[in-house]
């Protein structure tokens, strides 16, 4: 049998994350929240840097960054407390050129997204009059809908705070190595089982246990949703997320 490998390609860079965060506050890009956002920033890094350390370089680069931007912002050196003039320092970007370079990706995203729109448009307005090859198209490779994934990861930095609080663990913890495909099927049952949605918090497992069990399960939720196997909810913005059977059923005779 095939390796089962999770890929965590949906998380589309630091830029994505840090426009995120900004949409969160609702403030425009140009009012960038730098002392809010850094913060936040660092906590999604944190949660980032549990589930794939080699995906997360990108991201402490403009976290750093951030925190380089708002220690000159808060504490300026001694010649520019002399002088009152900002030092010439090239390789530190300033508040302006970071809102800059969002501004841009912003630009770039939602052009994408309105061809995207345009392209779905087009093909329910036109027929072929001869069908193309058919290409399969891999849903590990689209990216997570109706829930945004740093609502998701949003969420599961939550379960981390409550399951791991140190008052909490007793004295020995053992390491899971419960593979993700096993999540999955557990997950899959509760969710086709319940009568309605899931509180997202509640497929975790009761009681304290190790990181690797709850980041095991968070990686399950995510191979699930992006196969369309459950369905993300959240009714109101950033609020709780519930999670619900989707449309394509779970083959559990390839999870084994």
């Amino acid at each position: 049998m095939q390796a089962f490998e999770v890929h965590l390609d949906a998380y589309h860079g630091p830029l994505d994350l840090l426009l995120y965060l900004v949409k969160k506050e609702e403030l425009p890009v140009a009012e960038l929240p730098l002392a809010v956002v850094t913060q936040q920033y660092l906590d999604y890094v944190a949660v980032i840097e549990r589930l794939d350390p080699n995906a997360v370089g990108d991201f402490l680069d403009v976290a750093s960054l951030l925190l380089e931007i708002k220690s000159r912002s808060v504490l300026p050196s001694a010649e520019e407390a002399a002088e009152g003039q900002p030092l010439d320092d090239e390789a530190i970007e300033s508040p302006g050129d970071l809102v800059q370079r969002l501004l841009e990706f912003k630009e770039y995203r939602d052009a994408a997204a309105k061809l995207e729109t345009l392209r779905l448009d087009w093909s329910r307005r036109y027929t072929r009059t001869v069908a193309p090859p058919r290409t399969e198209v891999d849903p590990a490779e689209q990216p997570i809908e109706g829930v945004e994934l740093w609502d998701l990861v949003s969420a599961f930095a939550r379960v981390m705070r409550d399951r791991l609080a140190p008052a909490k663990l007793p004295e020995t913890i053992y390491y899971d190595e419960t593979p993700i495909h096993k999540h999955m099927v557990r997950i899959d049952a509760l969710l086709r089982a319940a009568d309605g949605t899931v509180p997202f918090e509640d497929l975790f497992p009761e009681g304290p246990v190790h990181k690797s069990t709850l980041v095991g399960v968070f990686l399950a939720m995510l191979e699930l949703i992006r196969y369309r196997h459950a369905l993300a909810h959240q009714p109101e913005r950033y609020g709780a997320i519930t999670l619900e059977a989707g449309p394509a059923p779970l083959d559990v005779s390839l999870m084994s």
